[in-house]
């Protein structure tokens, strides 16, 4: 692998470490050391989500205007401007004003970190995104781990140690990024670029293809929201939820030669795809019936299986979809898709699960996990059907 690209697994590395100290344990200090009821605490999430949206199309936007280097910088000043105000006012509702502004700087930061990796490393294919995507959860492993032991002293230290890394990652981003160059879009407009009825069907193939990545990424974050109140009402202790993610990244780091032969043997990726959404659901199944850590130990190692298959992919289909000069545009798609997944999610589990409970919740994410399966398999109907029509002609 380039140079580049080391650079950026290094600093979503340390990125992904310093969040990863408080996105799992957020919904838990809301509702257990704010006072504040799971809907509440899935509102609050839903604003930094939807501030992360809004920074990821930025950033995507930013990207193929004025280059990698300036939108990391953009994003991660941001970001550690709220965190140092976030360290020092951390109650009730300032929490949710700083909180919300870090969503927005760090949305702004994923877009160019794999658009660069893609233009630093174009032979590679699949393998960039793949190997952002081992180190963004060798982060999440490392920041769980680190951050359900420190928060048993104090959620206070919590706040720092994010802190601190996002301000290692300014030096790393300073130092590092400056150095390399990408191809900021001459031609941005995908309506001046022909064909371009092409264009579009890429475009709209690319929306719904995240339509459903969306829906998964609903699911998913139910793990670190309602799943996650669910393990304290059945006392399990918050070294052992933690510990879960630790093994999630942990498995990713080092379960990634036995997924790469899989995927060698799978065709496409849109099959690579469903195939990681079924073990999705059997994690899911799982998880609805567990009453012990074992049971969710087991539906964790699953659910990780699944993501293994899904999450990379989609990036990767988005960098052979987006025409030349729209790359960070379309990243930003990709990204803020998964973002508005994670924004709906908590206030829809939250709802779902103060008014009907658990149960409830995980028979409506199963059905969004089929659907999901069905986007997968028509999202690029119009391209093939559009090619068809230019070999008749």
């Amino acid at each position: 692998m380039p140079r580049a690209l080391w650079l950026l697994i290094i600093g979503m590395v340390v990125n992904v470490t310093g969040s990863s100290f408080l996105w799992p344990l957020n919904t838990i200090y809301i509702h257990d050391h704010l006072g504040k009821s799971l809907s509440v605490a899935g509102f609050v999430l839903m604003l930094n989500s939807a501030a992360s949206v809004v920074g990821n199309l930025c950033g995507g936007i930013l990207f193929d205007k004025i280059g990698g280097y300036k939108s990391i910088l953009l994003g991660v000043v941001t970001a550690l401007l709220s965190l140092i105000g976030l360290s020092f006012w951390n109650g009730w509702p300032t929490y949710v004003l700083f909180l919300t502004i870090v969503g927005f700087g760090s949305g702004i930061i994923f877009p160019s970190m794999y658009a660069m990796a893609g233009s630093v490393w174009k032979e590679g294919g699949r393998k960039s995104f793949n190997a952002l995507y081992v180190a963004q959860n060798l982060g999440v492993a490392l920041g769980a781990a680190l951050g359900g032991f420190v928060a048993s002293f104090s959620f206070q230290f919590i706040f720092i140690a994010n802190t601190l890394m996002y301000a290692l990652f300014l030096l790393i981003a300073v130092f590092g990024y400056r150095g390399i160059h990408t191809e900021t879009g001459t031609q941005t407009s995908v309506l001046k670029e022909k064909p371009v009825h092409k264009n579009h069907s890429r475009l709209y193939a690319l929306l719904i293809l995240c339509i459903g990545y969306s829906l998964c990424w609903v699911g998913y974050v139910q793990w670190q929201t309602t799943i996650a109140s669910f393990t304290q009402e059945l006392n399990i202790s918050l070294k052992q939820y933690s510990l879960l993610w630790t093994i999630n990244g942990a498995l990713i780091v080092l379960g990634q030669p036995f997924v790469n032969i899989v995927v060698k043997r799978i065709k496409s990726l849109k099959t690579q795809i469903n195939v990681g959404i079924v073990i999705l659901i059997f994690a899911f199944l799982i998880a609805a019936g567990a009453e012990e850590f074992s049971a969710f130990l087991a539906g964790m190692i699953i659910l990780t299986i699944g993501e293994m298959f899904v999450w990379p992919a989609v990036p990767t289909i988005a960098n052979e979809l987006a025409p030349k000069g729209k790359e960070g545009f379309y990243q930003g798609i990709v990204n803020s898709m998964a973002t508005a997944g994670r924004m709906i999610g908590p206030l829809l589990g939250g709802i779902l699960v103060d008014m009907y409970g658990m149960s409830m919740l995980f028979t409506i994410v199963i059905g969004l996990l089929f659907i999901s399966i069905f986007t997968t398999l028509i999202y690029d109907k119009k391209i093939k059907d559009t090619k068809k029509l230019a070999h008749a002609s």
